[in-house]
């Protein structure tokens, strides 16, 4: 059964996002001309929050913690498993117990060692309420979770499950068999911290010391977070540059024009007003191919006029009253494609044929229809609002859905804009929006679970992870409970799908579409590689000498 298991994950890896790799351009002629003391500009915004991995769940902050830490586990560009502070990850027989197996002679780069204790500390910080961490709810499954949960509890309390039997071998035991728990690893809340992170975790998170590729030199708050290659590194990302600047741009046309002259080596999103010509623009290298990323419009279930039946109803009707198709098309020139379930087409299970997959069908008058029923139950009042930051690229489709709510429905739709996207993810961690918001996932290991249960499960909810809109349903809970305790594939993606159909009735967000990778770089550059993630690989990335 253990050597069944294990193969099992080899299986699921390797389908995991097949066909995401760098294409032929990225890796041209210039190769040869790469100077490996380049250092690398890329763009970003500010991240949300200090840069603490167990802290981090938006993209911005995600860019530079994983460059600045390495954990047990990273992946391929083809969602692959690579053993990176680890040497093995084994389960016994129900995947309730696993044994974490270290390399040894890891080190931060201030010297302190990496062992198996730094793994049940950092992650027993991560997880305990009364340190407030985002990313807590990923830590669910391990036992003695739930001891942890009391925000007035002591800080340094540790997580049952965690048994250091030496320097460099951690038991884990879980609450529940998880057969994603090698997957789940790769997360960034995973990574490890060195000690002296625990003296002032948000002092720390301003000038991290890590164990990956790349070692932390500045932040200039909304300008730039500077990075250069850690000579001390030891896992397979080893930086083939000699640094990064990540630069903050609160528009992606400056961005682009800044491509257009070289004064940005890589821009990881093309601007909506590029997307139908950059292909042939002579000033850039272009690329475009499927990725991961999963876009949705998120309704809060506190939201007036949205809980039970009545709820149901009205977010059924608002998701028949948009033209996904048209949005793509319009807005997006053909670089997405249209969602027909809540993962991503790179996605093991991904699935076209999901049982009420029609409620993300253009249906103009089912739309109205239920509306009026929910009408019945109770009358509309005030305004269907969606909010989005103002320095991503969400203004041209979120201006088409309002106007598509107001044309079909006949209700008051407008947006609701934030500044930046700092402002924007602040005001949804702490609940303060009063309005469906723009929402998406990126999972950062390679597997349905990272989106299903990451963004829908009921523990992560009310802050503790990526269900922002706090949706908690026992049957959701239930069907993804039991995907974990399968050791076979196809058991597993069944329970998904069963649960993704659940969400089709509940429709906590409304699925839109799936983005494709849609970058561009400057003529200097001579190999631009992108990662599972639909990102740069940003060890990877190279400029021609001067």
């Amino acid at each position: 059964m253990r050597n069944q298991f294990v193969g099992l994950l080899s299986v699921v890896l390797a389908l995991g996002l097949a066909g995401c790799g760098a294409s032929p351009a990225s890796s041209g002629s210039h190769a040869a001309a790469a100077d490996p003391k380049a250092v690398i500009s890329v763009n970003n915004v500010e991240p949300v929050s200090y840069l603490l991995p167990s802290n981090t769940d938006d993209t911005a902050g995600w860019k530079v913690v994983t460059q600045l830490f390495e954990g047990l586990v990273t992946f391929s560009p083809k969602g692959d498993l690579i053993y990176a502070n680890a040497s093995s990850i084994t389960p016994n027989q129900d995947a309730s117990v696993f044994t974490v197996k270290l390399k040894p002679g890891w080190k931060f780069t201030n010297g302190e060692a990496i062992t198996a204790q730094t793994y049940a500390r950092a992650w027993s910080f991560a997880a305990n309420a009364a340190n407030g961490q985002l990313g807590a709810a990923i830590f669910s499954t391990i036992a003695g979770y739930d001891r942890l949960q009391d925000p007035h509890g002591p800080k340094d309390a540790l997580l049952d499950g965690l048994k250091v039997l030496d320097d460099q071998t951690l038991q884990v035991q879980l609450s529940a068999p998880d057969s994603s728990f090698p997957y789940k690893v790769g997360d960034v809340a995973f990574l490890p911290l060195p000690s002296v992170a625990y003296r002032d975790v948000q002092a720390f998170g301003r000038h991290p010391i890590g164990d990956g590729p790349y070692r932390f030199v500045s932040w200039t708050p909304n300008q730039s977070i500077r990075l250069q290659a850690n000579p001390q590194y030891q896992g397979p990302r080893k930086a083939r540059n000699g640094g990064l600047v990540f630069r903050d741009y609160q528009s992606l046309d400056t961005a682009y024009a800044d491509v257009e002259a070289s004064n940005l080596d890589v821009l990881d999103s093309v601007p909506v007003s590029s997307l139908a010509t950059y292909r042939k623009d002579q000033l850039v290298q272009a690329f475009s191919r499927p990725g991961p990323g999963f876009k949705s419009l998120t309704i809060p279930e506190n939201l007036p006029h949205f809980q039970g039946e009545e709820g149901r109803l009205r977010r059924a009707a608002l998701s028949q009253a948009l033209d996904r198709s048209e949005m793509v098309q319009k807005v997006f020139r053909g670089s997405a494609r249209v969602a027909t379930d809540f993962t991503a087409p790179t996605i093991a299970g991904h699935s076209t044929r999901l049982k009420g997959a029609e409620v993300l069908e253009h249906r103009q008058a089912r739309a109205r229809q239920l509306w009026r029923q929910a009408n019945a139950i109770a009358p509309w009042s005030g305004s269907f609002d969606i909010a989005y930051a103002a320095d991503g690229s969400d203004k041209d489709w979120v201006d088409a859905a309002t106007h598509a709510v107001q044309g079909t429905l006949a209700i008051k739709s407008q947006s609701t804009i934030f500044p930046t996207a700092k402002e924007f993810r602040t005001a949804i961690n702490q609940r303060q929006i009063r309005a469906a918001f723009s929402s998406g996932i990126q999972s950062d290991y390679p597997h349905p679970e990272g989106y299903l249960v990451q963004g829908y499960a009921s523990w992560f909810a009310d802050g503790k992870g990526l269900n922002h809109g706090d949706y908690k349903s026992e049957a959701f809970d239930g069907l993804i409970r039991q995907a974990a305790r399968q050791t076979q594939l196809q058991d597993t993606l069944s329970y998904y799908q069963q649960a993704e159909e659940q969400l089709l009735q509940d429709l906590p967000a409304l699925p839109l579409w799936y983005t494709n990778v849609s970058a561009a770089a400057s003529q200097r550059m001579s190999h631009v590689p992108f990662s599972y993630m639909g990102l740069p690989s940003y060890y990877e990335l190279t400029k021609r000498r001067a």
